[in-house]
């Protein structure tokens, strides 16, 4: 009978990527320094070991010390996206930049035979080539010779009902050969769109709530959202249809940020999530067609989390953790694929 495979899961957020993992890996331990978000995955996935703490000041001992097992197999990197987005170029060097760079001082103690690295597509632009370099350089030293990648994937060709353009890399020990990403499942013509998640939801208008999902609420709009919200086309309109007297002074002669104040659309799959997407004034996050903003329920949907699912803290923060989130339907198709040359590999 083929083992279990053994899977650490750094930078771990609230858990979307342990969730997606666990029909092909055990993972047994995770980190993140985000108490709140601690709290939402120890709710979900009691059996990890968790390490609450600044992974800078983590030592890769201690993990290992908790793990029983002689072989780890594989190790996911997701570090913050913040400093990789192009929402942040304009700005200076990001500290948090360095934070993808503390998987060489964990591989070289947990010895994974397989890295997973998940990020926003921003990590591929030129200005953050040298990162990168050193990230090559510093597993090769540790023997992590052969490399998939990087590439950039959307994953709504994977199952997810969102336009997510993803940055995806994996380095392998010497004796593994990682995987290629599979052919797209939901490709351009058979995608998975927001009326397939969503349209099975209580419709609501503003400062409604469902009676029996607590996180269908809506927010209590001010009377001038609602009075734009109300011109607003429906299924797809943006902000450009409002009259002058209804424009936001900040986007008065401004054409930048379009998708702020703008819908959803039914029949398409939904923009890029952020940790600010049940907030119309961050992004396309207008209800299709109810004049509110998207709930977190529908936000979580659009994510592929199971309604089972288990969150902790503020409306604010189930927004940050849900929108910081690697979507489970696609960490499900590339946990099965890892999965398979590992196993193969270890023949």
């Amino acid at each position: 009978m083929k083992r279990k495979l053994i899977a650490v899961d750094m930078y771990s957020g609230c858990g979307a990527v342990t969730e997606g993992l666990k029909s092909f890996f055990n993972v047994v331990a995770a980190i993140d320094n985000d108490p709140v978000a601690a709290s939402s995955y120890c709710a979900n996935h009691p059996s990890v070991h968790f390490f609450e703490q600044e992974i800078s000041g983590l030592s890769p001992d201690a993990v290992k010390a908790v793990i029983k097992e002689n072989q780890i197999d594989l190790l996911v990197v997701c570090a913050p996206c913040q400093p990789f987005s192009s929402q942040n170029s304009g700005k200076g060097m990001d500290d948090r930049v360095s934070l993808i760079l503390q998987s060489i001082r964990f591989a070289a103690v947990l010895k994974p035979r397989l890295i997973f690295f998940e990020n926003v597509s921003g990590l591929m632009t030129s200005r953050h080539s040298e990162v990168l370099s050193q990230l090559r350089t510093g597993l090769l030293d540790l023997g992590f010779s052969n490399w998939y990648g990087p590439i950039k994937i959307n994953a709504a060709d994977y199952g997810v009902p969102q336009r997510r353009q993803r940055f995806i890399m994996m380095a392998a020990q010497d004796d593994v050969s990682p995987p290629d990403i599979p052919l797209p499942t939901t490709p351009e013509n058979h995608r998975i769109h927001v009326s397939d998640v969503i349209s099975d939801l209580q419709r609501l208008q503003s400062g409604e709530a469902s009676s029996t999902d607590p996180l269908h609420f809506a927010r209590n709009h001010r009377s001038i959202a609602l009075q734009r919200f109300k011109l607003i086309p429906q299924n797809g309109g943006s902000r450009s249809a409002l009259p002058q007297r209804l424009e936001l002074e900040c986007h008065k002669h401004h054409n930048g940020h379009p998708d702020v104040y703008g819908r959803m659309s039914l029949d398409e799959v939904a923009p890029t999530l952020t940790s600010g997407c049940t907030d119309a004034t961050r992004g396309r996050f207008v209800h299709p067609t109810d004049d509110r903003s998207i709930t977190l329920r529908e936000a979580a949907r659009l994510q592929t989390f199971p309604d089972s699912y288990k969150f902790d803290g503020s409306p604010q923060s189930i927004a940050r953790q849900i929108g910081n989130a690697v979507p489970i339907e696609f960490v499900k198709i590339l946990g099965k694929v890892m999965n398979s040359c590992l196993l193969a590999e270890g023949q």
